[in-house]
């Protein structure tokens, strides 16, 4: 090869050279948005280059012709590559993008069998010959109406997917827009050139000005890489909502750099895009006060914090979450803020109406307990009154009970329900008549049966109330015996509720202790010895033994 060969293939071979480099670059960036269809659209320009270069090398027509075939081959990879890149990178919502797939290689496929057996029919090459006019021979042949039609359908194709491409290019952001003119600008520029020789405009020693066009254009996309970082910097998931979010928004690359950020945020930090897109975000929220820098690292979050705003807390919600491509492969993360000042002032307005109503119901339930005691010793004072006698002894067995009841460590609610039926104990009495509740002497066997029904009385009256069902239990139980003799139901041991139980040591304590109209006090050492002779009998054992160590230290 002489130095004049040499020099005349220089930028034909630079031109192979960028195309090369490009195609190196963008295959590694191809899990981008885009990335792998560009790809393709490089490598056809690469092929197209390398047959150019062949062909102009080689000597022979028949070399020659293959060469061109091989370029005419390679150009469609283009063809076919470029409105995929356009859908993909743009995020152009296409119906059935399969099947308009498979329909736009149609067209190259027909004109594929018809460049392979055109030594059959000569519809692509009809009169291939060579001329000298450089320091290489040139095929010339003319072109048919075949090549003007899959042109123009190429053309077709393509200038539909750089229009997609020109659609995307009103972006909020100029930072988009300048990439997305860099590769319209990059695609035109092939097009452009390609379009000199079907009309036989020659504007350079050979008749195709496309390795020049190619040049020019990978020049520009090779640019637009280093200037621009086409397939590093990114928008993810732009769609017309995201920037009429009220919510502050921004997205971070796996790299965790500011890919793409919504107006509402950059008035937040009052910025421009330029000044963060493209920026690590541990920079670009050194500052800032909602906690972005420190969940760079995380898939999913949910944060508050609040800082102060002209004398008023501020309080916001931060949520992060992981964004996806079709092929569950993580792009970066989306980062929202959320204002919950309104939210966090309400919460604090209802803990404040809590309290209050709060101290309310507190001061309300006691003014129902205050009433409910009240209404519990009037029915106790009322059969008082009924039974002058007994007088006293509903406070006094009341009183004894739950001494007994606190010494055997009954507190709380269960206390209060045991001073409700020692209150009650008797209740049912009021059905029993004067004549019989008075009889100063001995009762008949029909009057103690008319006495021993005032258990079920009392339970037919307090059974209804809901909150009295605990403290049923003394003034239906209270006449049960340990051994199990005692009525209405013949309970026996730890079958008596242990409130009746109790109940029924301080009632026959209180009940011997004082006069009755059928039987005079006894003496405090007769009552002593008898419940000694009715533990296990009448009473629970282990509850005499407690009740006469009570008696015996005065605490009764």
């Amino acid at each position: 090869m002489t130095r004049t060969e040499a020099l005349y293939l220089v930028p034909y071979f630079a031109s192979f050279l960028i195309t090369l480099t490009i195609l190196l670059f963008v295959w590694k960036k191809n899990k981008s948005a885009g990335a792998f269809a560009f790809g393709w659209y490089v490598l056809g320009q690469f092929l197209w280059a390398a047959g150019f270069i062949f062909e102009l090398m080689s000597p022979r027509l028949a070399d020659k012709v293959f060469w061109d075939g091989f370029q005419w081959l390679s150009i469609q990879i283009s063809v076919i590559a470029l409105p995929v890149f356009a859908v993909h990178f743009s995020e152009y919502k296409f119906r059935e993008p399969r099947k308009g797939f498979l329909l736009s290689l149609v067209v190259p496929a027909l004109f594929t069998i018809l460049l392979v057996t055109d030594v059959f029919h000569h519809w692509i090459y009809p009169n291939p010959h060579l001329i000298s006019n450089s320091p290489f021979t040139e095929l010339r042949y003319d072109f048919t109406p075949v090549i003007y039609g899959y042109s123009i359908y190429a053309y077709a194709v393509m200038l539909w997917g750089i229009s997609i491409l020109f659609r995307r290019i009103i972006r909020p952001h100029g930072f988009y827009r300048a990439q997305l003119a860099i590769i319209i600008l990059g695609c035109l520029a092939p097009i452009i050139g390609s379009v000199f020789p079907l009309f036989n405009i020659q504007i350079a020693s050979q008749r195709d000005a496309t390795p020049f066009a190619i040049a020019i254009g990978s020049a520009i996309i090779a640019w637009g890489l280093l200037r621009f970082r086409i397939f590093e910097v990114m928008p993810i998931a732009r769609e017309k909502v995201f920037e009429a979010m009220m919510d502050p928004v921004v997205i971070l690359d796996n790299q965790h750099q500011v890919v793409d950020i919504n107006l509402a945020m950059l008035a937040l930090m009052g910025v421009d895009a330029n000044d963060v897109i493209g920026k690590p975000a541990k920079m670009v929220f050194d500052n800032f006060p909602i906690p972005i820098k420190m969940y760079t690292h995380v898939s999913y979050a949910r944060a508050e914090t609040s800082f102060s705003l002209q004398g008023r807390d501020i309080h916001y919600e931060l949520t992060v979450w992981p964004l996806y491509n079709s092929s569950k492969q993580m792009l970066g993360r989306i980062y929202i803020s959320h204002d919950i000042t309104a939210l966090k002032e309400l919460e604090n307005e209802l803990r404040k109406l809590n309290v209050e109503l709060e101290d309310r119901v507190l001061m309300r339930t006691r003014e129902l307990a205050e009433a409910y005691d009240t209404t519990l010793e009037g029915f106790a004072r009322a059969l008082e009154l009924r039974d002058k006698e007994t007088e006293g002894h509903s406070r006094r067995v009341t009183e004894n009970t739950l001494k007994i009841a606190q010494k055997l460590g009954i507190s709380n609610s269960i206390l209060e329900d045991i001073r409700s039926g020692a209150i009650l104990h008797d209740i049912g009495k009021i059905s029993i008549p004067d004549e019989i509740l008075h009889k100063p002497g001995k009762l008949t066997p029909e009057e103690r049966i008319i006495i021993q029904q005032h258990p079920e009385t009392a339970y037919k009256l307090l059974s209804p109330i809901p909150f009295l069902s605990k403290a049923l239990e003394i003034p239906y139980c209270h006449h049960e015996k340990w051994d199990g003799t005692g009525y209405p139901r013949g309970l026996k041991g730890e079958e008596i509720p242990l409130s009746a139980r109790i109940f029924a040591v301080a009632d026959v304590w209180d009940a011997l202790s004082y006069d009755r109209p059928y039987n005079k006090a006894w003496s405090r050492e007769k009552i002593i010895t008898y419940f000694h002779e009715q533990s296990g009998k009448h009473f629970e054992p282990a509850i005499i033994k407690l009740f006469l160590a009570m008696v015996k230290k005065g605490e009764i």
